[in-house]
């Protein structure tokens, strides 16, 4: 019997056949699976580069192209008949020296541009790699028929143009390399191409390389199996090598964190660890996410990936507030009250009146959340004892004691009448979990703990009253904690390491965007201000080294004389997406307040344009195809309303500007074709020139 392997293209390529010949294609692969008589059969190609290359006869003019070794096929590519001999004469096919994964290399065009890099390299003595040895190349698994060619490059504009013609494990070491990076910094990045360590490497043998290649290579073992892939996204079946290794680990011996710039996968890595704990069945899985819609859309991928209801039962999806109202409603024997937001801030308006007005309502808000919520102080005597991290304003013991005092206010009218805020119903739930409630939220929860696994995305947004809470409902042993996050995302003022709440976590880091075109992540990351933030990990994370691996246009930014004038451009810019075939759930419209929000739903509705309008805050863990941020002005974007007065407390301003910044770069990279961005008026300070 044959085995298969299916390259991540060909549920592409059948999936943009015309429907008879996709009906025919997918009835002979089925055939093919099955070892039927009439199953298509392997036919040589002439002149190829590769003698293990033949095609497969799918469907009136379609054919397969594979790489045949023993009874492995392996199919790269589903084609019209002349394109897929083409194909099959153009392309060679390696296993890496150094790593053992399968390689595709472009043999035809790396033959086309040796002639220009010889003149090129005739017309000067210096060559990029000549203080490399070829003893280092050939360790770092360079392949030995590419070496003639790196010798010859000359400049890194040279070697950047082989980059779409080399295997990413032969171009990434020689990357490192050409910048002036040592072999063992260029081991290092090779590191990343590894989904599957590997202590001896067979060049000979095909199987163990595609079985190492995640990113290359799905094995079908049968009909069903080859169905399922054709009907789910890419994600679901193909990732790449550090996202493979990261989410099939079967050990971690304490809490993990995972950081990454937009795009670089961190969500799927988590629903893929989800579904990887689930299927070795040691307890009950949470799968933690920013809100309960983005919570919606994560449940219903997972029903995507994972295809057996037992695992998927054991995979739980919410959010913190919601984990928090079940633990203090299963206590409390009634569901908790939570306080209006315009309640709230009738509270704080008179806690500010009670204190003078030396403060304002703003001030005393944050303070007890980003000082005495956050360290969980309970007395004036530990409030008067605490450090103020990112506080810009020193108080003494006097206006301390004050300030309590205010805070009090709001805190006892609440207690009295049973009211919570979303952070005191965290910290109540920690409490609980703290004490011998029993079995919370299931029968069969371990001990206290109403959970074994706890994976948490969007991590950059959690307080720390919610940190504690999550860190309380799973026992300390090994897979604990798995937790992604971006600080540079961050849309809440939460800048709390992990390690200061006791979470000593192991770290890794993704730098290579999946979604994102890189001209929008170039000028998302100028947007940003691609400066060092805090939060997540110890000290600082930087955008050094965030890149993409897919090409793009341009986001388009038009300026706009008026409201009206801005509202007609979105209704044109939707209508020509839209006329393209994008569909409306690809869509998405944005902007920083509520107004503007209603009022472009009302045009696109005059226009019957049905997609989603949000504000930025609700693009927050999606992604779309086409994005539309209007209202990008001077007064709009920074929100005045959201800045704390720099006469208040000039580093709280700081901070509220940064993250500011952070909700628009958030809401930029949600887009993963084009982005629009328009404003009337003067632009806002946050766009790159």
């Amino acid at each position: 019997m044959p085995r298969l392997a299916i390259a991540p293209q060909v549920p592409v390529d059948i999936g943009a056949l015309a429907p008879p010949a996709r009906r025919d294609t997918v009835i002979a692969m089925r055939r093919f699976l099955h070892g039927a008589e009439s199953a298509p059969h392997p036919e040589r190609v002439r002149n190829t580069r590769d003698p293990r290359v033949a095609t497969l006869r799918l469907a009136e003019g379609y054919r397969g192209v594979v790489v045949r070794q023993r009874e492995l096929y392996w199919m790269l590519t589903v084609l019209p008949d002349a394109e897929a001999w083409s194909y099959a004469q153009r392309y060679r096919f390696t296993v890496n020296t150094a790593i053992g994964v399968a390689e595709v290399w472009d043999a035809e065009a790396l033959e086309l541009v040796e002639p220009a890099l010889r003149r090129s390299a005739g017309s000067t003595e210096w060559r990029l790699f000549g203080h490399v040895s070829d003893a280092d190349l050939l360790a770092l698994g360079i392949d030995p028929q590419l070496l003639p060619l790196v010798k010859l490059i000359t400049t890194d504009v040279g070697l950047d143009a082989l980059e779409p013609l080399l295997p990413r494990s032969q171009f990434v070491p020689l990357s490192v390399l050409g910048r002036g990076g040592s072999p063992a910094d260029a081991w290092r990045a090779l590191d990343e191409q590894v989904a599957v360590p590997v202590s001896s490497v067979d060049v000979t043998d095909l199987d163990a390389a595609l079985q190492r290649s995640p990113d290359l290579a799905a094995f079908v073992p049968d009909a069903s199996v080859f169905d399922r892939i054709l009907g789910t996204p890419r994600w679901c079946t193909f990732l790449f090598p550090v996202q493979h290794r990261l989410a099939h680990r079967d050990v971690y011996e304490g809490p993990v964190l995972v950081t990454g710039g937009a795009g670089t996968g961190k969500t799927v890595v988590a629903m893929h660890r989800a579904a990887h704990l689930a299927r070795a069945g040691a307890g009950k899985v949470l799968l933690v996410t920013f809100s309960q819609a983005v919570a919606a859309d994560v449940a219903a991928n997972l029903d995507l990936l994972v295809d057996d209801d037992e695992v998927r039962g054991r995979i739980e999806v919410g959010n913190v507030e919601r984990l928090a109202h079940r633990i203090v409603a299963e206590a409390e024997g009634r569901p908790p009250l939570l306080v209006g937001s315009s309640d709230l801030a009738t509270l704080w308006q008179e806690a500010s009146e009670i204190s003078g007005e030396l403060h304002s309502p703003a001030f005393l808000l944050r303070e007890w959340e980003q000082v005495i919520l956050a360290q969980n102080l309970c007395t004036v005597q530990e409030y008067l004892a605490a450090r103020r991290p990112g506080r810009g304003v020193e108080l003494g013991d006097d206006e301390r004691t004050a300030v309590w005092k205010a805070i009090e206010h709001v805190t006892g009218r609440l207690r009295a009448t049973g009211r919570r805020t979303l952070l005191q119903l965290a910290a109540e739930a920690c409490t609980l979990l703290g004490r011998t409630t029993g079995d919370l939220l299931g029968d069969d929860a371990p001990a206290r703990e109403p959970y074994r696994h706890i994976l948490v995305d969007e991590a950059q947004d959690l307080h720390p009253a919610q940190w504690r809470l999550l860190r309380a409902a799973v026992p300390y042993d090994e897979n604990d904690l798995f937790v992604v996050g971006d600080p540079h995302q961050r849309i809440f003022d939460t800048r709390v390491s992990l390690s200061t709440l006791g979470i000593k976590a192991e770290t890794h880091q993704l730098s290579i965007s999946h979604r994102l075109p890189q001209e929008i992540l170039t000028w998302a990351v100028r947007l940003r201000g691609g400066g060092p933030v805090d939060g997540l990990v110890d000290g600082i994370t930087e955008l050094v080294g965030f890149r993409s691996a897919l090409p793009g246009g341009r986001p388009t930014v038009r300026e706009y004389t008026g409201h009206e004038a801005e509202l007609a451009g979105l209704v044109a810019q939707v209508r020509e997406w839209a006329g393209e075939g994008v569909l409306p759930d690809d869509m998405a419209v944005a902007a920083r307040t509520g107004e503007l929000v209603k009022d472009a739903k009302a045009a696109l509705a005059e226009a019957e344009l049905g997609v989603r309008v949000t504000t930025l805050h609700g693009l927050k863990g999606r992604e779309f195809r086409r994005v539309a941020i209007i209202g990008v002005s001077d007064g709009v974007v920074p929100s005045p309303d959201s800045l704390t007065p720099a006469d208040e407390d000039p580093t709280a301003r700081a901070h509220d500007l940064q993250r500011e910044r952070g909700l628009l770069y958030m809401a930029c990279t949600r887009a993963a074709e084009q982005l629009y961005v328009s404003y009337s008026g003067r632009a806002s300070p946050f766009l790159p020139p």
